[in-house]
């Protein structure tokens, strides 16, 4: 997030609260070595003082600086979203906590003549925060998708019919979350265009997943037809084989 900066007037690397996401990467990824703070800073000052260089490895904490803040509601919720190894007390999932359509051959979420959409926020890197996830999420309500009850964003709105979440959270910044939501065939158009004219005038990047179930032979023509008159490319990119378990109850 850029969060970590050098202070010119203090000379001294300080944090962005505000921009912090509570994503756990700087104080996991530095080897840090617990030498003493004010042997380091004499170190560094005889080094300007000479002027020659002193280049610390950029992966190694030489005081051990970094330390995880105990956190509460809501800063807690960046950490909840952002940090991989944190797990969503909603779903029991880590990270960004949604199974998606990944599975949905174990767990039919969209059935035939259903398309399921994962619309992501935040990635590459530039975070969101959760006003940005709400303003899209009311939106596509308006269309009367449906939200999947499976999902931490879901489980953060105070009315799944308007797409509202909770106010304490809005400010809060994360590293990256998925809407889930299904529609009919019908609403894919007005979906895609809900989307593409939100992202506009919100401040992060958004990536859409789009999804529906196949045929007996494992062909799908409609939803590809569509897409592609609509000036999307098409293309398969996974394919769930239904080895999870039997979800279809007729063949069973």
């Amino acid at each position: 997030m850029g969060a970590i900066y050098v202070d010119t007037e203090i000379q001294r690397a300080t944090i962005n609260q505000d921009e912090c996401v509570e994503c756990g990467t700087c104080f996991r990824g530095m080897s840090q070595e617990h030498l003493n703070p004010t042997m380091v800073r004499t170190v560094r000052k005889l080094a300007r003082m000479f002027r020659f260089r002193f280049e610390p490895e950029p992966d190694v904490c030489p005081t051990a600086a970094f330390v995880m803040n105990e956190l509460e509601m809501p800063r807690l919720i960046r950490q909840i979203f952002s940090d991989p190894v944190v797990e969503h007390k909603s779903t029991g999932i880590k990270g960004r906590g949604t199974e998606e359509v990944k599975t949905n051959d174990v767990n039919p979420r969209v059935t035939e003549g259903e398309v399921g959409y994962t619309i992501e926020f935040g990635r590459p890197g530039v975070g969101v925060r959760f006003r940005d996830i709400e303003e899209m999420a009311m939106e596509l309500a308006r269309l009367g998708v449906h939200f999947e009850a499976k999902n931490p964003i879901t489980h953060l709105m105070t009315d799944t019919a308007t797409g509202k979440l909770r106010d304490d959270i809005l400010g809060e910044k994360i590293l990256s979350a998925i809407i889930e939501i299904k529609t009919t065939l019908d609403l894919v158009e007005e979906v895609l265009e809900t989307v593409e004219r939100v992202n506009l005038r919100i401040d992060t990047v958004t990536a859409v997943g789009i999804s529906t179930r196949c045929d007996g032979r494992g062909d799908e023509t409609r939803l590809a037809g569509l897409l592609e008159e609509l000036g999307y490319g098409a293309e398969r990119a996974k394919t769930n084989m239904g080895l999870g378990r039997s979800t279809n109850l007729q063949a069973a």
